[in-house]
């Protein structure tokens, strides 16, 4: 949509226009009504790191705090690649709003540093996850793309020279693209900002060492994900596949309130496809399976034409609409922040026109290759050739041996190049130079992170050693991923015989190493698993006498009574030592 003539002026196309503002590249398109404004930054979530997670949005909090009380129809949000401000109103309402954010940019209120810090997390604490808020984890890791699904566990150690860097470096004019639905720039607009260069986008990061995989979520529905080429074709292939999930999980098979995909532009090259379906338990075993079956059939190459020709219509419709220019002028901002190329609409309709089945079915063998599906807990889907993704480390580093006051199946492992903890079933290792992050408390316990997304915290307490016993590890793990944290209250800090208190794990962890609290489930199996054996010894026993002794008879209602009553007491404690079992096989406690 964008050219240049000869002598180096911009071309209006497809009623698009380009110029600067202050250094920042800008595009215009009139819209009647109000005037909105977005100024967007090419830095986001996934260029911190998790020991630096958060910064981006506390300097987007921070250069919005003098509008707080303002009039004005504005907001900011950070996402994974990109900060953005936006605002509606007339002229001089976007004057004011950019020309605040840019000077609030340029000399961020540090006295709000710490204000806005608890802000943040109290905004966290509020914020409702998605069903598949565990999926970018899983998939890359604590890097990267991955972080979207941790808590912000970098800002206790966010200090306002690094907050100032983080704006001076990437709040810059080479980094930003402005848009405005208007055919002008608003007279008085000043968006001085330090120069500095557009920045590169994240490395794409893998913690999954083959795909298609599939991992077990805490939510009752199915999530499916899968990275791929930016195209026309993948656009309408989502379509296609949430037509295809609706129609056979809602309203064939009945199994599913929402079913549905969605198609997300990711960054320059790459977007995501997701797809959603919901059940209730009883009804999960088959939602699962009918969504393999949708996924098995178009990759198969049965795609209907008329399911190709709805999409299509629906998709060309975009361009009837009036002011068309003005819709899709935030898109166009996002593709030149991203450095994806922008199509006139001459190039869109003629791709959209150019999609095939045989071009959709080879979306669909891409999609599969590159699947990763979060199933409700139960079985696996390895029958469907899917891959379980880890759960637990491949590797035990040699070192020091500590085993958990009271359980000794327990055992931390110290060495010169990393930490392990192993228990029955699990085994979790953080490598030092592979440590994303490391909580340190003040009383020794340490909450480590690898960048694989495995987690390890040590209660020195629960294992009997001092922080003396953990020289190896603190001089190990590289100082930029050490998060200090304030001193907990006493009473959080768990003791040996006593429940364990709640552990510095971040949210969104992938399986947790097993700690010392597994002792507590070794207590609780024995003490609803003496009643359970006692109780179905007895109903067994009595259940056998009933049949067989002639003085008792199969037909005495009140000795029935009682072998019934022992069944029930059986049941009563055998369900959760199973469940407990369960969990201890797995390392969970």
């Amino acid at each position: 949509m964008y050219t240049n003539t000869n002598d180096g002026h911009p071309e209006i196309v497809d009623g698009i226009r380009h110029t600067t503002v202050g250094g920042i590249r800008t595009v215009l398109a009139p819209r009647s009504g109000p005037v909105t404004a977005g100024l967007l930054f090419r830095v986001g979530r996934a260029d911190e790191t998790l020991a630096t997670s958060g910064i981006t949005h506390l300097v987007e909090h921070l250069a919005l705090h003098r509008h707080g009380l303002g009039d004005l129809h504005y907001n900011g949000a950070t996402a994974a690649v990109y900060t953005h401000f936006h605002v509606s109103g007339t002229p001089a309402d976007v004057v004011e709003y950019l020309n605040g954010v840019c000077a609030a940019l340029r000399d961020l209120p540090m006295d709000r540093l710490e204000t806005e810090k608890e802000i943040l997390r109290t905004e966290a604490a509020g914020r409702s996850r998605g069903p598949g808020h565990n999926m970018p984890l899983w998939r890359h890791g604590a890097r990267g793309h991955g972080l979207v699904s941790y808590a912000e566990a970098g800002l206790p150690r966010l200090t306002a020279h690094a907050v100032r860097e983080w704006a001076r470096t990437r709040f810059t004019t080479e980094n930003a693209v402005l848009w405005i639905t208007s055919d002008t720039v608003p007279e008085g607009l000043d968006l001085t900002l330090p120069a500095g260069p557009w920045q590169r986008l994240p490395e794409i990061t893998s913690a999954l060492p083959a795909t298609p995989a599939f991992f077990h979520g805490e939510e009752g529905g199915a999530v499916l994900s899968a990275v791929v080429p930016r195209s026309t074709e993948a656009s309408l292939f989502a379509e296609v596949l949430g037509k295809e999930l609706f129609r056979e999980l809602r309203q064939k098979g009945g199994y599913s309130y929402t079913a549905a995909a969605d198609y997300q532009p990711r960054d320059t090259d790459s977007a995501e496809i997701v797809a959603y379906a919901d059940a209730l338990p009883q009804k999960r075993d088959a939602m699962v399976g009918a969504f393999l079956d949708v996924l098995a059939k178009l990759r198969a190459g049965r795609i209907e034409q008329a399911d190709l020709d709805a999409v299509r219509t629906s998709a060309l419709a975009q361009f009837d609409v009036p002011e068309l220019a003005a819709q899709l002028l935030p898109g166009y901002a996002m593709n030149l922040l991203l450095n994806h190329r922008n199509l006139t609409r001459d190039q869109a309709r003629a791709e959209i026109e150019a999609v095939t089945v045989e071009s959709l079915h080879r979306v669909a063998r891409e999609v599969w290759a590159g699947t990763l599906m979060q199933v409700p807990g139960g079985r696996g889907v390895d029958w469907a050739g899917l891959t379980e993704a880890p759960q637990q480390s491949a590797e035990v580093i040699t070192g020091r041996r500590y085993a958990a006051v009271g359980d000794p199946k327990t055992t931390l492992i110290v060495g010169t190049e990393g930490v392990s903890l192993v228990a029955p079933g699990n085994q979790v290792t953080v490598r030092y130079a592979e440590c994303a992050l490391m909580n340190a408390s003040p009383d020794g316990a340490r909450h480590l992170v690898g960048n694989d997304g495995f987690t390890l915290t040590i209660e020195p307490t629960l294992y009997g050693i001092t922080a003396a016993h953990l020289a190896p590890l603190d001089a190990g793990v590289p100082p930029a991923a050490v998060v200090t944290l304030p001193p907990r209250d006493p009473s959080r800090i768990p003791r040996p015989g006593a429940p364990a208190g709640p552990a510095a794990t971040g949210a969104g962890s992938r399986p947790a190493a097993p700690g010392a609290r597994l002792t507590w489930v070794t207590v609780m199996l024995w003490i609803l698993g003496v009643p359970a054996v006692a109780g179905g010894l007895f109903a067994t026993l009595g259940t056998y006498l009933m049949f067989t002794d002639p003085e008792l008879g199969v037909e005495s209602g009140s000795d029935w009574l009682g072998v019934i009553m022992f069944w029930v007491l059986a049941g009563i404690f055998i369900v959760p030592w199973g469940l407990l079992l369960r969990r201890r096989a797995k390392g969970r406690g």
